[in-house]
C-alpha cells in the first residue's frame, strides 16, 4: 500500500510542471503572435514584454532563500508552489484583459501590460523554483536526478499539448474567447498545481530547526558567503551560462540559415523545430530513465557537449557544401545533444544542492540557466546582424560565426567540467557540518 501511494505521489508531482509548460504555451507560443498579428502590437514592445519574465529571474536566488527559511503554515515548499501558480495565472489573466481592451499605444496600457508580465514572471520564478528545491527533499541523491530530468520531460509535454489545444480553441479569434481561453488556463493551472503539491512535501520532525538554520545569516550575507564567496559555485555558475549560450544561441536561427544558405521551403524550415524537439525530447527521456544511472551526470554533460560541438561544425560543413538533407539530420543530432548536455546539467544542479540551502542554490542555477538563455538569443541576433554589415550580407559566413563562437563556448564548459568538485563548495560543508554535529548529539 505504501509503494502504491508512493508511486502516485510521484506521479501526481508531474502535474506541475505540466502545467508550467501549459502557461509557457499560452505566453510564448500563443500570446506573441496574438499581440502582433491580430492585436497590432509593436515587435519590438513584444519582445520587451515577453523578456521582463527573463529580466526578473534574478529574483529567484531571494525567494529560494524566503522558501528555505521562512515556512508557511509549517511548509517550506507547498505554499510557496501553489502561490506561484496563483500569481503567474492573475498576470496572465491581466495581461489577456488589458490587452484585449486597450489600445496599442496607450501609455497607461503599456504601464499596465509591464506589471502584467512582472508579475507572470515573479509568478512563474517562484512556483518553478520551489518545485524543484522540492525535487531535492523528495528524492535522494541518484533518484532525484533522473527524477528532475523526467519531470522536464513532462514540462515539455505540457508544452506540446498546450500548443495544440490553444490552436484548436483559438483557431477562429475573438479578443473575448482568448481572455476566456486565459481564464481556463489559469485556472486549470491552479489546479494541477495544488494537487500536484499537496502533501508531496516530506513530513521532517526538523524543519523548523532547518528552516531556522536557513534564515540564521541575513540574505545578503548568505549570497556572499555561499554563493558569491565559494570558487565552486562561481565556477558551476559559468558552466551553467556557457552550456546555455553554447547549446541554445541558435535557436531562433536554423530557420533563417536553412531558408538563406539551403534555399529550403519555408515548410521545411518549419519542421527544423519539430526535428530539435524530438531529438531533446529523446535524449532527455532515455537519460533519465537509464543513461544517468548507467553513466553518471558528468560523463553524460560532457557527452552532450561534445555531440553539440561535432553537431555545430557539421552545421557549417553542410551550409558550405549545400546539402540540406544532411542540415536535417544535423538537427535532430544537435537535439539529442542539447538534452543529454541539459540532462547531466539538471542531474549536477540537484547534486550540488543541500536540505538547508536547496531553495537559494535552485535559485542561482535556474537564474544562470535563463540569463544563458536570454544571452544566448541575443548574441545570435546581433553576430548574424553584424557580420551581414562587414560581409555584405553573407549570410553563411554570418551564421557560420555564430555556431563556430557555439563551439568556443562548449570548449570552455568542457574545461570547467574538469576543475569542479561539488563536494569542495560551502554549501555541501556546511551540510556535512551539520550531519557531523547530529551525528555526535546521537552518539552523546
Amino acid at each position: 500500500m505504501k509503494t502504491t501511494l508512493r508511486i502516485i505521489n510521484v506521479l501526481r508531482l508531474a502535474l506541475f510542471p505540466i502545467g508550467y509548460g501549459l502557461t509557457g504555451a499560452l505566453i510564448g507560443g500563443t500570446l506573441n503572435r496574438i499581440m502582433i498579428a491580430e492585436l497590432g502590437f509593436a515587435a519590438t514592445m513584444v519582445g520587451i514584454f515577453f523578456a521582463i519574465p527573463l529580466l526578473v529571474s534574478p529574483i529567484r536566488v531571494w525567494l529560494g532563500y524566503r522558501s528555505d527559511g521562512f515556512p508557511i503554515f509549517g511548509k517550506r515548499r507547498e505554499p510557496y508552489i501553489i502561490l506561484g501558480a496563483l500569481v503567474t495565472g492573475l498576470g496572465a489573466i491581466m495581461a489577456v484583459a488589458l490587452m484585449v481592451h486597450g489600445q496599442p499605444s496607450s501609455g497607461s496600457l503599456i504601464l499596465g501590460l509591464l506589471v502584467a508580465f512582472v508579475l507572470f514572471g515573479f509568478g512563474r520564478n517562484l512556483g518553478h523554483n520551489t518545485f524543484q528545491a522540492l525535487l531535492t527533499e523528495k528524492f535522494d541523491e541518484k533518484a532525484r536526478q533522473r527524477a528532475i530530468t523526467l519531470y522536464e520531460v513532462a514540462t515539455l509535454l505540457g508544452l506540446v499539448a498546450g500548443a495544440g489545444g490553444l490552436g484548436s480553441a483559438l483557431e477562429n479569434f475573438e479578443p473575448a474567447r482568448l481572455l476566456m481561453v486565459t481564464i481556463a488556463v489559469a485556472t486549470i493551472v491552479l489546479l494541477l498545481s495544488i494537487f500536484a503539491a499537496l502533501a508531496n512535501e516530506p513530513r521532517k520532525e526538523d524543519l523548523n530547526a532547518t528552516a531556522e538554520k536557513a534564515r540564521k545569516l541575513p540574505f545578503t550575507q548568505v549570497m556572499r558567503e555561499v554563493v558569491v564567496g565559494d570558487r565552486q559555485v562561481r565556477l558551476f555558475f559559468v558552466l551553467v551560462l556557457f552550456t546555455f549560450i553554447g547549446t541554445l544561441a541558435q535557436d531562433v536561427l536554423l530557420e533563417p540559415y536553412g531558408a538563406l544558405t539551403l534555399n529550403m521551403s519555408v515548410g521545411d524550415t518549419t519542421r527544423l523545430t519539430a526535428f530539435w524537439g524530438v531529438g531533446v525530447m529523446i535524449s532527455m527521456l532515455l537519460s533519465g530513465i537509464i543513461l544517468l544511472r548507467w553513466l553518471g551526470y558528468m560523463t553524460l554533460m560532457r557527452t552532450g557537449m561534445i555531440t553539440s560541438i561535432l553537431v555545430f561544425i557539421g552545421v557549417i560543413a553542410s551550409g558550405a557544401s549545400g546539402n540540406a538533407a544532411m542540415f536535417n539530420n544535423l538537427v535532430l543530432a544537435m537535439g539529442l545533444g542539447t538534452g543529454l548536455a541539459g540532462a547531466g546539467m539538471l542531474a549536477g544542479v540537484v547534486s550540488f544542492t543541500t536540505e538547508i540551502r536547496a531553495g537559494l542554490l535552485m535559485g542561482v542555477w535556474g537564474f544562470a540557466n535563463l540569463l544563458g538563455r536570454a544571452l544566448g538569443s541575443v548574441m545570435g541576433g546581433a553576430v548574424v546582424d553584424i557580420m551581414q554589415s562587414v560581409t555584405n550580407g553573407n549570410a553563411f559566413i554570418s551564421y557560420s560565426v555564430v555556431f563556430a563562437i557555439e563551439i568556443l563556448m562548449l570548449l570552455i564548459a568542457l574545461y570547467l567540467t574538469t576543475r569542479l568538485n561539488v563536494r569542495e563548495s560551502r554549501a555541501q560543508v556546511e551540510a556535512q557540518g551539520e550531519i557531523q554535529l547530529a551525528a555526535e548529539g546521537a552518539t552523546g
